[in-house]
């Protein structure tokens, strides 16, 4: 905590270490009024790895009950940034994202059904090439 203007301000919990970026663990807690202090190695909450932007994008999110036009017109931001915001926080969250998950299945056959034709000579390498480039 410092002093600034004569109030007490909180620093915000950093996430990551600043030097290499590694998982930060809560090792101290102390009681505000008794000044007890307990030591030992805790969870965080879930919530507390975010990064600011990605909880307020959260705050943002249930305020606006989950409706993406709501959170565009809070955000003044467009559909596709929603949606990929909210993909980043349901990565961040630890979650899989099923369209992205869905999307590599895709792709995944699709490179198959290349190589196959590749193999049984229906397509030429170049060709193969071509076809495989389109799916990056």
């Amino acid at each position: 905590m410092y002093i600034k203007g004569g109030v007490f301000l909180r620093y915000v919990r950093p996430s990551k270490c600043p030097v290499c970026n590694s998982e930060l663990k809560i090792v101290k807690l102390e009681c505000e009024k008794c000044k007890t202090k307990i030591e030992g190695e805790f969870k965080g909450c879930d919530f507390c790895n975010l990064t600011p932007e990605e909880q307020y994008f959260l705050k943002i999110f249930v305020k606006c009950k989950g409706s993406i036009k709501e959170i565009e017109k809070e955000l003044d931001i467009s559909y596709p940034t929603v949606k990929s915001r909210l993909n980043q926080l349901i990565t961040a969250l630890g979650f899989e994202d099923k369209e992205l998950e869905d999307e590599k299945k895709d792709k995944k056959r699709e490179r198959e059904i290349i190589l196959g034709k590749l193999d049984r000579g229906e397509i030429t390498s170049s060709e193969a090439l071509k076809e495989l480039e389109k799916l990056k």
